[in-house]
């Protein structure tokens, strides 16, 4: 049997973010075409603690672990990309905290509440549990689907795609065992089953079964339901929600069954809007993020075919 490795990424404003066991690279191209890189030691809180590594549970941790990282590591590369200047340096925090505010609650509307809304306004489905979020679920996903058609159309967001590819071609290129070069990793797909895309989709998913079910108590115990009510106990739920997604997609790719198979598709079609052919020097950077991230044990470690065991 293969070996299994914990091996992610993320794409970042001109570069790559990759994490391996105990650390964390991120690799980004300045303005200059020079490849910078920023290297930090990292361990989960699921490998610290035994509370925290529980099915489910630690679904939870690392979604928040992800984006945390994510943001500070997307915050670094924009500051080398496009370096502020002035009096824009000074109000960095500020701005930030502004920034995930803005976009938790933004995301909270456009996949949470609106579809609620739309589905308790127009279709007289409240009362019914299993349909009422079978309805909305099919706007949220409908909602996801169409928010990533539109920023895909927007050019920096092109370019980020093609780093998603370049990330997912390099993490494929390391699994292989083959030797990690440009030319390698371009012989490889773009789209990848551990992907956070995926991810998100099969999230979107749970959320449909987990919600009817929490509504159905709901309506059982106190003989009503709302949308108010059902966003009370819904958004609570979200970190649950996203567990439960974290472990089925493990299942999903380590599974051949039929079903399983099945839940791979949306997230591997989603890929196509989500991922995009990288060019080399793209590659380039992917390659570096990686080799960085492991360090010096890298050469002990290349040239194996392993089972990675992150989302990226």
């Amino acid at each position: 049997m293969k070996p299994a490795i914990l091996v992610g990424g993320q794409a970042v404003i001109e570069g790559v973010m990759m994490r391996v066991p105990g650390a964390v690279a991120t690799a980004v191209r300045d303005p200059k075409g020079k490849i910078l890189i920023k290297r930090k030691s990292f361990s989960s809180i699921t490998e610290k603690s035994s509370f925290w590594k529980k099915p489910v549970l630690r679904g939870a941790a690392s979604l928040f672990e992800a984006m945390k990282l994510g943001y500070s590591t997307l915050q670094w590369s924009a500051d080398i990309a496009a370096p502020p200047e002035g009096p824009n340096k000074k109000q960095g925090k500020l701005a930030d905290i502004f920034t995930i505010v803005l976009s938790v609650g933004l995301a909270l509307f456009l996949f949470l509440i609106l579809p609620m809304w739309i589905t308790t306004k127009f279709l007289n489905v409240e009362k019914d549990a299993l349909w009422f979020n079978m309805i909305s679920g099919g706007f949220r996903i409908s909602f996801f689907v169409i928010y990533l058609a539109l920023i895909s159309l927007l050019k920096d967001v092109r370019r980020l795609f093609q780093y998603h590819g370049s990330e997912h071609r390099v993490v494929y290129n390391f699994e292989s065992g083959k030797e990690l070069t440009i030319q390698n990793a371009q012989s490889f797909p773009t789209q990848h089953p551990r992907c956070g895309t995926s991810f998100l989709f099969i999230v979107l998913l749970s959320a449909i079964l987990i919600f009817a079910l929490v509504d159905t108590v709901i309506i059982s115990v106190i003989g009503t339901i709302s949308l108010p009510i059902r966003l009370l106990f819904h958004i609570p739920m979200i970190p649950i929600v996203s567990g439960i997604g974290y472990e089925v997609i493990k299942l999903t790719v380590r599974k051949e069954s039929l079903l399983f198979r099945l839940l791979r598709k949306p997230g591997i079609w989603l890929q196509n809007i989500t991922t995009s052919y990288p060019e080399d020097d793209m590659v380039e950077v992917a390659i570096e993020a990686l080799k960085s991230a492991f360090g010096d044990e890298y050469k002990k470690i290349s040239g194996k075919k392993y089972i990675a065991e992150a989302i990226g």
